[in-house]
């Protein structure tokens, strides 16, 4: 399995069902018969950007912020997920589109949210495709620039 689709899925199980520890991940993703060690699975939680929350009773549980972009991103972290990601970048006027594996727009956007990048005024992300808004003070042309030097594309 891809990295792309195992950090999808990781997204789906923290979404359906409470994990507590990175064992726990572990075990869940081998039941889907994919095998990652807690080294990897430690990797994928910090590139998703998953936080630990208290529900009730009191466990802590990992968890996909719904505000990501409150949380700022380290710099090597969106020059890293675009890298891994992004298969085409596309402009027009003010606006960017980013073609990335079937599955993993969200995880790209949210690291273009996150990064604080001058220029981006916010993105809309799909299953494989996302749509990022340049502000009044660049161009569709400078930001896909950029994208496309971030990613090696």
């Amino acid at each position: 399995m891809s990295k792309t689709s195992r950090q999808h899925l990781i997204v789906r199980l923290l979404g359906e069902a409470p994990v507590t520890s990175q064992a726990q991940l572990v075990e869940l993703l081998a039941d889907h018969e994919v095998e990652a060690t807690q080294t990897t699975v430690s990797r994928d939680l910090d590139e998703l950007g998953a936080i630990k929350v208290r529900v009730p009773g009191g466990d802590l549980v990992y968890a996909m912020p719904e505000h990501p972009n409150e949380t700022i991103a380290q710099p090597d972290h969106l020059r890293r997920v675009l890298g891994d990601w992004v298969a085409e970048v596309s402009y027009s006027h003010n606006l960017v589109v980013i073609r990335t594996p079937p599955g993993s727009a969200h995880v790209v956007a949210s690291a273009i949210d996150r990064s604080g990048m001058d220029g981006v005024l916010g993105t809309v992300a799909g299953d494989d495709s996302i749509l990022v808004v340049a502000t009044e003070e660049t161009t569709g042309a400078i930001l896909a620039e950029t994208f496309r030097t971030l990613a090696g594309v």
